[in-house]
């Protein structure tokens, strides 16, 4: 079982940043594909980045170059750093783990952007 806390979310104006944590539960964090997803009101949940153990992320093209995912190991914490939002961001911000089958969710952590 692994159990993740999101925080990092809140208000910010348009073209500003924010940065995400997610830490997490256990001792095998290393081997969990590890990744964001966001779910704004009346949409369906939708992938923002993902990075596998010390690999390459896949980011939705609609935010490469303004979203980065990255990961500390050694602090069991996954991070995404937003530049540049837009109120189209504006969205719950989940948390993701996935080890084989096995899938895990964070409570969410909402991002609201103003104009």
């Amino acid at each position: 079982q692994v159990q993740l806390r999101e925080s990092g979310g809140g208000l910010v104006q348009a073209g500003g940043s924010l940065r995400l944590s997610c830490a997490a539960s256990g001792s095998i964090f290393s081997r969990y594909i590890m990744g964001w997803y966001r779910q704004a009101p009346g949409k369906q949940r939708e992938l923002v980045a993902l990075i596998f153990n010390g690999g390459p992320t896949t980011d939705a093209d609609s935010k490469k170059g303004r979203f980065t995912i990255s990961r500390d190991n050694a602090k069991n914490t996954v991070y995404l750093q937003m530049n540049s939002l837009n109120p189209e961001d504006t969205a719950v911000y989940y948390c993701y783990a996935r080890l084989g089958s096995l899938e895990y969710w964070g409570q969410g952590t909402q991002v609201t952007v103003s104009s």
